[in-house]
This record gives structure tokens, sequence and C-alpha cells, in this order.
């Protein structure tokens, strides 16, 4: 079912791209009138995901690099830092100062800065199956666990959660020092798939599943599932596998409770293409080249 398959999916749904515009004017010269879009005026609300404007998807070309990034991944400063240190003249390239923002480097390029020469970062992925109790934060000023204890030893280069997970739920969570991938798999555009085995605390009815799969209004906009069904055949009523794309915070959680349902536990076994198979709770893995070249691919 659902959320007990631990294998890649590879259906991927295709949106409709076959609204036509009408033209300008018509044979009499007279200009037609515009059609309203489908369902405008049927009073349900539109679960069309939100993109924010201005915000593209980054891209992946990995044979050059901006300068101010790569002082940034090598440890050096933040990016905005970075510009700051190139426009004073003490960033060098192959031998010649730069002081251009937006330069970018190429594979063999040789960066100085105030005369030593900069490695730029390794790129890590990390995936931990996260327990229960710990909260997703790089630090906590109240002193309670957090998921940076459980990586601690993954690797050298400071890695970083992307998304998050709150402290009672648990599953998949990926680390990264990779920010262009980290911002790609948290934009709305790239839709990043998220399974969740949901148990509540009393039997959740067909008719409340099928509410999932229309969609809900909650206090901040519409959500609804992509798929939503009990875990397996005669189990529990109250076991719920739910696929969903949005990144909201505490989103599964709320939408049971707006149903009337208590989340007694909440794990996610699945993160974009990536399943919690042979990784047992509490532990971490590295991804495999072809997992992260997976993850970089577009839609």
């Amino acid at each position: 079912m659902l959320v007990m398959n631990t294998r890649n999916s590879g259906g991927n749904r295709k949106k409709s791209t076959t609204n036509s515009r009408p033209s300008a004017t018509s044979r009499s010269g007279k200009t037609p009138a515009k059609s309203k879009p489908a369902g405008e005026n049927s009073g349900k609300p539109s679960f069309r995901p939100k993109v924010r404007k201005g915000d593209p998807l980054p891209s992946f070309n990995e044979d050059e690099i901006r300068l101010n990034k790569y002082l940034s991944n090598a440890g050096v400063c933040s990016r905005r830092e970075a510009d700051v240190l190139i426009q004073t003249g003490v960033v060098s390239v192959n031998g010649q100062i730069i002081t251009e923002l937006g330069y970018k480097i190429k594979p063999g390029d040789v960066v100085k800065y105030d005369g030593e020469t900069i490695n730029a970062e390794t790129k890590r992925y990390v995936l931990l199956n996260k327990p229960k109790d710990f909260i997703t934060t790089m630090d906590d000023p109240w002193g309670r666990k957090t998921v940076m204890g459980l990586v601690v030893k993954a690797c050298k280069e400071r890695i970083y959660p992307v998304g998050r997970l709150d402290r009672d739920t648990t599953g998949l969570l990926l680390f990264t020092n990779d920010g262009d991938l980290a911002k790609k798999l948290t934009h709305p555009r790239y839709e990043a798939k998220k399974i969740y085995h949901v148990e509540t605390n009393k039997p959740v009815t067909k008719e409340h599943l099928e509410l999932l799969l229309r969609g809900i209004e909650l206090e901040d906009g519409p959500i609804r599932c992509d798929r939503a069904e009990y875990v397996k055949d005669g189990a529990s009523a109250r076991e719920v596998g739910v696929e969903i794309h949005s990144g909201k915070n505490r989103i599964v959680r709320r939408m049971f409770e707006k149903l009337g349902y208590e989340v007694v536990k909440l794990d996610r076994v699945q993160f974009a293409s990536l399943t919690k198979k042979d990784l047992p709770r509490g532990f971490y893995r590295h991804l495999t080249e072809k997992e992260v070249a997976f993850l970089k691919m577009t839609k």
C-alpha cells in the first residue's frame, strides 16, 4: 500500500497545459467576450500550488560557479561578505585580481584570498531516520536534543537539515551543505513528494479520507492530499498513509486536527525519491552518486 512500499515511485502526473487563448479579434473585427476560467464561480477553493514570483528554480550548472558562492562554500565567509572582499581586491583567480561581482570561475581555476589558495568545500548529502524527541534546529538555547547531535560525526563539513520535522515526528530528514539542492527541494514548484504513515486516536472514516483528497480549508489556505488511504487491508482504520507535496509547518497534523482527529504517531517514510529502506531509526547514511543525481534532475 501507500506507505509500506519502500521503492521509488515513478508515477509523476503531467500537468495540463492545453488552455488556449481566444484570438484578439474575430473576422468581423469585433473583440469576442472573454470566457471565464472553469470553476471560477463554483464556490470551491482552488488547490493549485502557489509559486512565489521572482524566485525561479535554481540551476545546477556544475561547470561554472559564482566567485562569491565559491568563497562561501569554502567556509571563508557568507556570500554577502564575499562580495565585499571581491570589491576590495583581495581575491584573485589564476593570478589576476577580480573585483567584478558575479564573476564565474571554472573547474581548475586557482582562487586565492589574501594570498592563500582556497579549496571549495566538498558537497555532502546525509539521510537520517529521525527518532522522536529531537528538534530540527542547528542549536537550541534551552538545551533540548537536536537532530544535529545525531549527524555530528557524519562528515567534517558543516551540514544542515533540508526542511524540518517537528519534535514528535519521526522519519526521513535530509542534511546537506549544497544550498542549491536544498532550495530546490523546498521550492513550491519542485513539489518534493512526502509520504507519511499517520496513526490517529480513533478510526478515520472513508468520508474523511475522501475529503482529504478533495481538499480542506485551513487558516493559511486550502490544502489537499495527493493520495490518502488505509495502510493495508484488514488493518486498523486508525493507520492511514498520505502523500502530499506541501512543505507548510505541521501540515499533516493540522489537516487531521481540522477533521477532529489527534495524531498520536507520525512517521515520514519517503522524501522526494528517498525511502527508509535499510535505514534503522536513529541511524544515518550518505547518499549515493546516483541518488544525488536523481534529486538534482528537474521536471
